[in-house]
């Protein structure tokens, strides 16, 4: 089991201590003191008035974000969770994720959604009606471009740094988005969410440890099929860890929850910690890499 830490970058009501170079820096360099094998980032480039009013979240640019984050650190990975390709031109995107991936040396995870904002992507004149079939387009149009080879007349460079390209774990809970992983990625990031919120999100709910396993053992099924010759890997958050959360997590029930979902198959672990100040942060960075990371079996 591997750990991304959450940048806190939408906390924009807390801009001096958390929206800076420095912070971004300092923040990607503790996380890797502490054992976590990733920070992430989310995207939201034109999030709608009404949605911030009614509990959403601004973000920095995710590929600027993340290249500040990989000049602090060497080791450490980048990940977005999730980037929306919808929202670009797919041969933007192929350009932005290989330099970000060339510049890093190889570090970049490429976690993609299709998006469920319907006034961001009108705001963007985004096709929200098509949103998953351009998905699936972006995918196939990046891999290509990643290659070197001619692509509609055009060829990209630089090419990643990692080949065929940075592993690309696809979003969502439905049963679309696991063939998407399976057929077009190499891993799956399902999000924790009760029911009633299936309208809101556009993703069906998923509430339980074994409902989880139940989609798991279906993804690693389909894969199997598909001509996988290893498990896809599988990302999920722990309960109570989520970006709203502010309270400190106790270190022996994530151990738990990190237990449990690594025995139904998930393989990486997404979570934010609290702290209202950057100094706080680095506290928490620090007491969840000793409590829990270190706890963890190894690799």
């Amino acid at each position: 089991m591997r750990v991304s830490l959450g940048l806190p970058t939408h906390r924009v009501d807390l801009a001096d201590e958390f929206v800076s170079g420095e912070a971004v820096a300092e923040l990607a360099h503790a996380a890797e003191a502490a054992g976590f094998a990733a920070v992430f980032v989310t995207d939201h480039p034109a999030p709608p008035e009404d949605w911030i009013a009614k509990g959403g979240h601004h973000t920095t640019d995710p590929m600027v974000t993340l290249a500040w984050a990989a000049a602090a650190t060497t080791t450490l990975r980048v990940q977005t969770n999730l980037f929306v390709p919808a929202y670009r031109h797919p041969l933007l995107s192929a350009k932005a994720v290989a330099t970000l991936d060339a510049l890093s040396g190889g570090r970049l995870i490429l976690g993609v959604g299709a998006g469920y904002l319907e006034a961001e992507f009108a705001a963007l004149g985004a096709d929200f009606a098509g949103r998953n079939e351009v998905l699936d387009d972006a995918i196939r149009t990046m891999r290509a471009a990643w290659t070197g080879e001619p692509l509609d007349g055009v060829v990209e460079c630089p090419r990643p740094a990692q080949r065929p390209g940075p592993p690309i774990w696809v979003g969502g809970n439905s049963t679309r988005a696991m063939r998407r992983a399976v057929e077009l990625g190499d891993g799956w990031v399902p999000m924790p969410s009760p029911q009633k919120a299936a309208k809101a999100l556009r993703t069906p709910g998923l509430e339980t440890t074994a409902a989880l396993g139940a989609r798991v053992t279906q993804l690693q099924e389909m894969a199997v099929a598909r001509g996988h010759t290893e498990p896809l890997d599988v990302v999920f958050m722990p309960a109570g860890l989520d970006m709203f959360n502010r309270a400190r997590p106790d270190a022996a029930q994530v151990l738990d929850s990190l237990t449990d979902l690594r025995a139904v198959g998930v393989t990486w672990a997404t979570v934010t910690l609290p702290g209202e100040t950057r100094a706080e942060l680095l506290e928490e960075i620090a007491r969840f890499g000793a409590g829990v990371i270190a706890q963890l079996p190894a690799q």
